[in-house]
């Protein structure tokens, strides 16, 4: 995938990963008094300049990289996965989630709610979340749709009352959650930091799961935008493999983008309405600054969803409620 850079989301890169790697240093040594780091590798963009960075910042040797592929991953993503760990020189130890996934019961639970819609849904066929929420030219909200395919047929889209998605959302999430006690385990008996591999856009629009990949020690790459993080990726050698390779959820049988089940925005245009909402720019100068590919009401109304996601999503980033204070825990 390739993403243009706008003046105003240039790195200096070589900055940008001294100051990330001085920080990691300080925070694995000194703050968490932890040996190494543990990174799950996806083969997405984002982990894969996180396990590059934690190389960067205590070495390949004090690195593990975590490959959790399921039954229903994408089978190009362990091979570049494995090409990253040799490239970086950190060891690899690839763990099937497949029984642990079908034990918790996250498959049969996923199936159970989507039969309630489609009862003839049943082995061989492929599904994914969708939402539409018609564009920036509609102040329609989200609606949210199941993609079906039965084998060898088309694929079909489904309108998903409420309850449905929330089921279907709850079961997938054991995936993440899984993949998360993994990275602890090995966190726990080397005694290394498990790192978290959010960008801005997921971190600060809440598309994480509370428990699953939300759950980290550090995450280095959280104030970065994508597009920055495109930049530091070609900075650190990530392979061109990696680097092209358009950014999915890896999390249901069919291919699903993080566009058209979260964002509902192109990468590239999100990463510049966002940049300008937080600048506190006014719809019509951030208009003129986006190079005219966006009229001012369409960026009121990405404003608009980018307030919404952030309201939404305040449970995600919640820390537990006490009802008093406790001393020493800050």
């Amino acid at each position: 995938m390739t993403i243009a850079i706008p003046e105003q989301l240039r790195l200096d890169p070589d900055g940008a990963t001294h100051h990330i790697v001085d920080a990691l240093r300080h925070q694995v040594g000194t703050v968490l008094r932890r040996s190494g780091l543990v990174v799950a590798m996806s083969s997405g963009i984002d982990s894969s300049v996180c396990a590059a960075l934690a190389v960067r910042a205590v070495g390949p040797k004090r690195v593990l990289g975590l490959a959790l592929p399921e039954r229903e991953s994408d089978g190009e993503s362990l091979a570049l996965a494995q090409e990253l760990a040799t490239l970086l020189g950190i060891e690899l130890l690839v763990e099937d989630i497949s029984p642990a996934l079908a034990a918790s019961g996250c498959y049969t639970r996923r199936d159970a709610a989507i039969r309630r819609i489609v009862p003839e849904y049943g082995d061989g066929w492929r599904c994914k979340l969708l939402a539409d929420n018609g564009g920036l030219d509609s102040d329609r909200l989200n609606v949210a749709y199941l993609a079906i395919q039965p084998p060898g047929g088309e694929v079909r889209k489904v309108r998903l009352p409420a309850r449905a998605f929330r089921e279907i959302v709850a079961a997938t999430n054991f995936k993440q959650r899984v993949r998360k006690v993994l990275e602890y385990h090995h966190a726990d008996r080397l005694h290394y930091a498990v790192v978290g591999t959010p960008n801005r856009l997921e971190y600060e629009l809440g598309f994480f799961v509370k428990g699953g990949d939300g759950l980290a020690d550090v995450k280095p790459i959280a104030h970065l935008y994508k597009s920055q993080v495109y930049q530091l990726a070609e900075h650190l050698g990530v392979p061109a493999g990696i680097r092209t390779r358009t950014p999915t959820t890896d999390t249901y049988s069919l291919p699903q983008t993080q566009e058209e089940f979260f964002f509902s925005l192109p990468l590239a245009a999100l990463d510049l309405t966002l940049q300008a909402r937080n600048a506190g720019r006014e719809p019509g100068d951030a208009a003129r600054d986006l190079g005219g590919g966006l009229t001012p009401e369409q960026v009121e109304r990405a404003y608009r969803e980018i307030d919404r996601k952030r309201s939404a999503t305040v449970y995600q980033h919640a820390a537990p409620l006490l009802v008093e204070p406790i001393l020493g825990t800050d």
